[in-house]
């Protein structure tokens, strides 16, 4: 599934509006090798230390706007809040995407980074939390300052091993992503994306990374090249109290999807919750819509007691995988 055919809203769903008439300031922000980033800002006008700052990373290639509802229902509960898009993407974007090899390692070591950088020197003092959709799970993991992290969300969090698919999937998606992707990736110098309606236009390292058809991180291209240079991965540096949440009709954070991924963040307590639509009355969710605001009433509380808290509320839908 795309973020350009997510299933059209049913008859009994309706786009709220937003819960506050806030809107984010833009900015720009170098990254440490100097690239620079852009994003926005929903900031409050009276600066408390006890109040959270929440870091949203976004999905490979799709633009931080989306999840501007989203950043605005967690400023009207009382944090502040910064969404960015990593290189190559949206106010990220340079005039010529053939001539930037960005790969996904630099989408969380670098660009991540930056925003963590970023939230520890605009908001002085502030807990930072962070949400992270899809890939934007994994590069809360890349950071090194990734200790700074006190509660990490992530939903449909994985980093696209083919085989993890699900299986009704599996093929169609194999050939779309690690066939058709690298081989258009090849002849145009990025993956031309939006003309296709897929996604955001892509760079070829990202493509690399994601089509790579390995289980582990550290082996694909610029995972290795992470690892070779500190002989680790930064994931173990994460100590957040971490919420992994699945949805059942996702096709890309299936269970084992979502668990390959958890199992490096060995220093956090995880909780990996699946929920089912029919749990929130629903019948399709998939992987993109879990931002969309008709989910602003079932979904995005949970994320909310868990970025407030720590903890799930007693009647959180969905169940708990165990985890061995």
């Amino acid at each position: 599934m795309n973020l350009q055919d997510m299933p059209p809203l049913a008859s009994t769903q309706i786009e709220l509006p937003l819960p506050t008439s806030a809107s984010g300031e833009p900015f720009k922000e170098p990254a440490p090798d100097g690239f620079i980033l852009g994003g926005f800002t929903w900031r409050h006008a009276n600066p408390q230390a006890s109040r959270p700052v929440v870091i949203i990373n976004a999905a490979t290639s799709v633009r931080c706007r989306h999840y501007s509802r989203f950043a605005d229902y967690l400023f009207a509960n009382d944090f502040d809040v910064i969404t960015y898009d990593y290189r190559g993407i949206g106010e990220s974007r340079p005039a010529s995407l053939k001539s930037l090899d960005a790969t996904w390692t630099d989408w969380g070591a670098l660009d991540f980074e930056a925003m963590l950088k970023r939230a520890q020197r605009e908001f002085p003092g502030q807990p930072i939390d962070v949400v992270g959709h899809s890939f934007g799970g994994c590069a809360a993991g890349l950071g090194a300052s990734g200790h700074l992290i006190r509660h990490l969300v992530t939903v449909g969090a994985q980093f696209a091993y083919w085989r993890d698919y699900a299986p009704a999937h599996r093929w169609r998606m194999f050939g779309k992503w690690h066939v058709v992707m690298p081989l258009v990736t090849m002849l145009c110098g990025y993956f031309p994306g939006k003309r296709l309606g897929w996604l955001e236009d892509t760079p070829a390292g990202v493509v690399r990374d994601w089509s790579t058809p390995t289980t582990r991180y550290e082996t694909r291209p610029s995972g290795r090249l992470i690892h070779a240079k500190h002989g680790r991965l930064p994931f173990a540096d994460v100590t957040a109290k971490t919420l992994a949440i699945s949805i059942s009709d996702d096709p890309y954070g299936t269970v084992p999807a979502i668990e390959r991924l958890l199992g490096y963040f060995t220093a956090s307590t995880t909780t990996h919750l699946r929920i089912e639509p029919k749990d929130i009355g629903e019948e399709e969710v998939g992987h993109f819509a879990f931002f969309r605001s008709p989910y602003q009433a079932t979904l995005w509380p949970i994320a909310l007691s868990w970025l407030q808290t720590g903890e799930l509320a007693p009647d959180t839908p969905g169940r708990r995988v165990p985890r061995s």
